[in-house]
């Protein structure tokens, strides 16, 4: 069906700034000087392709503001090194933090960029001595790394996997700690966490974060909230969002209205007591 049949037009998500962060984030531009919900998350958070993301959901639902602090695949380091991010979320009541992949940050191995955390950067020493045969220049997004190193050698990988999963608990541990708030750590996927120690699969967002990392980062939040798409929010696929022609393929990756209204559900009674004053 032509686009223009569909009657579909591209969002403006409408960018503001808030307080003293350097990044744009979605708006409407809600008012933080009362109580607020800060909502930090990626692409989903965010509500690329959503005319109302689950953060503008919540507000209607909690009666308070929720601040739409996604940043599209965002990883933990984006939200470590903003400083005025940081202090938007330690004066929130509570804080929603959608769970990121464990791909997307800097470690001993690889550099990504310090804002868009899925571009890769640099190779160290490190990663070049376990793969000697890649010429590392060709690779600017992570996932595309990720998916050729495991494909050269999947035991020489999982070394790689293994290191990025226990920076990805540290710098996650560490991040909540930096909150100082109550935090309801989100997952918000296609899929459940696995048990296996490469979980999830590469291909299935948050890439490589198991059900026992998220366990460990779960010890230091007021609560764990798992969304995995309903059969009948998947089965809409785009139906309801909105894009432009050539985007099509993008949005049919990501969740849909129908999932944004379950996440929203599933937050506001764990959110509800923590934000009673």
């Amino acid at each position: 069906m032509a686009f223009e049949r569909m009657g579909q037009q591209p969002l403006d998500y409408q960018h503001v700034n808030y307080g003293a962060s350097k990044l744009l984030f979605r708006g409407p531009r809600r008012r933080l000087d009362g109580g607020y919900v800060a909502c930090l998350g990626g692409t989903e958070t965010y509500g690329k392709f959503i005319e109302r993301p689950f953060p503008d959901l919540l507000s209607r639902g909690l009666a308070l503001p929720c601040v739409n602090l996604g940043w599209a695949n965002a990883g933990v380091d984006v939200f470590l090194m903003d400083e005025g991010l940081l202090a938007l979320a330690h004066r929130a009541r509570a804080v929603v933090l959608q769970i990121p992949s464990a791909m997307n940050l800097s470690n001993p191995y690889y550099r990504v960029h310090p804002r868009r955390n899925d571009r890769f950067v640099q190779a160290s020493p490190r990663l070049y001595r376990l793969f000697p045969e890649v010429d590392f220049t060709e690779f600017h997004f992570t996932r595309h790394l990720m998916l050729r190193l495991s494909d050269i050698d999947p035991a020489r990988f999982a070394i790689l996997r293994v290191e990025l999963q226990e920076v990805w608990v540290a710098r996650m541990q560490h991040l909540l700690d930096r909150i100082g708030r109550p935090v309801v750590l989100l997952w918000f996927a296609g899929h459940p966490p696995g048990n296996g120690e490469g979980s999830a699969d590469l291909c299935d967002d948050p890439a490589y974060v198991s059900r026992a990392m998220l366990q460990a980062v779960g010890s230091r939040a007021a609560y764990v909230v798992e969304v995995v798409a309903s059969p009948g929010a998947k089965a809409l696929g785009t139906h309801g969002m909105r894009f432009a022609p050539l985007e099509e393929i993008a949005a049919a990756a990501l969740p849909g209205p129908l999932a944004h209204s379950e996440v929203a559900r599933a937050l506001t009674p764990a959110l509800a007591p923590l934000i009673a004053e």
